[in-house]
């Protein structure tokens, strides 16, 4: 084996081993028994020091290259910290498998955003796109009432979706020269900051327990996985990335079924899957786009 491929191999270990993280990461909406807003709140605050001690141990400075740059953090860390909760939110109102899929309309919500912003047209096969996502979101609704958690679940998975496409378009278009690792850094901490004035619980009121899970959530299934992310840029093509991302999901649902005891209906798996693999085509067409 070359050490092309090599290289390429550890990274697509990294980069699943990354996305099976993130997928995990939804498993304690349901394992830790606080408010979505207390999980992030907690979650960050961990991450956050982890981050920065990655940032150290690669001999890489924390501080941003200009003033305005700390501004930009700031907005995208509340930007952030508004999408996690929501999404942390959804999954406690529904269950972890409907809550990623509506939070997986992201990809398509981006190539609809994305034309808005930068001044171009709607292509025709984006709308199809979309109409097809809508379709699998209406199929996991049990009933058109916000008074109903499922719906109301998916409605807080696709708002989300929403902060999470905000997020990454504002930072392609303005923090993009700085790493993964550094950029989640200065949002963990911002949405730390962001947050602290709405936490309803104290830590004292906090078991052992609780506290061990949410050590598990910041450091194995937040900082690790954006560490493993962004090295696994360093060896495979934006395109790979972004279709490897796209089984989270899947290994969402699949470490629900076997921590959690949660199953998929027929009706939800159906949804699923038109809304996973429209993902995995705009993906894959956007990507042959810009290469």
């Amino acid at each position: 084996m070359s050490q092309a491929d090599h290289h390429k191999q550890s990274g697509l270990v990294e980069l699943h081993t990354a996305v099976l993280l993130f997928g995990g990461t939804a498993l304690f909406s349901k394992l830790i028994p606080l408010s979505a807003l207390d999980i992030t709140l907690l979650r960050c605050i961990v991450a956050s020091f982890v981050l920065a001690l990655i940032v150290k141990v690669s001999k890489k400075q924390l501080r941003l290259n200009a003033t305005k740059d700390y501004f930009i953090a700031a907005g995208l860390g509340i930007i952030v910290s508004l999408h996690w909760v929501t999404y942390f939110a959804s999954m406690q109102l529904s269950s972890v498998a409907i809550g990623m899929i509506a939070f997986f309309t992201y990809p398509v919500m981006t190539v609809l955003i994305e034309p808005i912003v930068t001044g171009h047209h709607i292509k025709k096969v984006d709308m199809i796109s979309a109409t097809i996502v809508l379709l699998g979101v209406i199929l996991l609704i049990p009933e058109a009432n916000l008074g109903n958690n499922v719906t109301l679940g998916i409605a807080m998975g696709m708002l989300s979706a929403v902060f999470f496409t905000a997020r990454n378009l504002l930072h392609k278009k303005y923090f993009s020269a700085y790493s993964g690792t550094k950029a989640m850094f200065y949002q963990t901490s911002v949405a730390v900051l962001f947050l602290a004035p709405w936490q309803t619980i104290e830590p004292a009121q906090i078991t052992q327990h609780i506290w061990w899970l949410i050590l598990l959530l910041g450091v194995v299934f937040t900082a690790i996985p954006h560490a493993l992310f962004t090295a696994s840029l360093r060896h495979l093509s934006a395109k790979t990335v972004s279709l490897v991302s796209c089984l989270q999901p899947f290994y969402g649902s699949m470490l629900a079924l076997l921590f959690l005891g949660e199953n998929l209906d027929m009706k939800t798996a159906i949804g699923g899957i038109l809304v996973v693999a429209t993902a995995i085509f705009e993906t894959r067409k956007n990507r042959k786009k810009a290469t």
